[in-house]
């Protein structure tokens, strides 16, 4: 088993940051993800606008750190991946998710990865007007497909000040980052 969850607390009928309304629920959880230890996992869900907000937050304290995978085959799409909200996760010459007010934290696998990529590149394609631009992202999408199929190689690396990340995989390299 991936992760043990314990009991779930939530909280129904809370006022939604965007819409006001008390139709949002709060959840907090606590799991163990082997080889990475104890997580509180945060969520924030409104039944009427949609909204959607989690986090991760490990719950020792961690050094910041930098996580680089090389992905090179189908098999390694199941690699798990663990992202605080806090950290910057990026393909180089590709694309990358800065952290912000906006950020997710969330545990997924390589291919969870490449296919919220993909979203965030489609819905860049359909609203660009510039030919060149939509191109080049005509061109990305086909590189996480082939990516995918295990036909081409990418690195993901992520990038963590609170020391919350990893990419749980013999694979992966783990290296410190300086405290800023």
């Amino acid at each position: 088993m991936f992760c043990s969850l314990q009991n779930m607390d939530t909280l129904d009928g809370q006022q939604c940051p965007i819409c006001f309304k008390k139709t949002c629920t709060l959840s907090e959880d606590e799991i163990e993800i082997p080889y990475f230890g104890r997580l509180a996992v945060f969520g924030m869900s409104c039944t009427d606008c949609g909204f959607r907000k989690s986090d991760l937050e490990a719950l020792e304290q961690k050094d910041p750190c930098k996580w680089t995978l090389e992905v090179d085959s189908e098999d390694d799409m199941n690699i798990r991946i663990v992202k605080s909200s806090e950290a910057t996760l990026k393909i180089p010459h590709m694309i990358s998710t800065e952290p912000g007010p906006t950020s997710n934290g969330y545990v997924s696998n390589v291919e969870g990865v490449l296919n919220k990529f993909k979203t965030i590149i489609e819905t860049q394609k359909e609203s660009e007007d510039d030919k060149a631009i939509q191109k080049k992202c005509k061109n990305m999408l086909k590189k996480i497909q082939k990516v995918k199929w295990g036909q081409e190689k990418i690195k993901i690396i992520i990038e963590d000040p609170s020391g919350n990340s990893a990419i749980i995989s013999d694979k992966a390299v783990m290296s410190k980052m300086k405290k800023k």
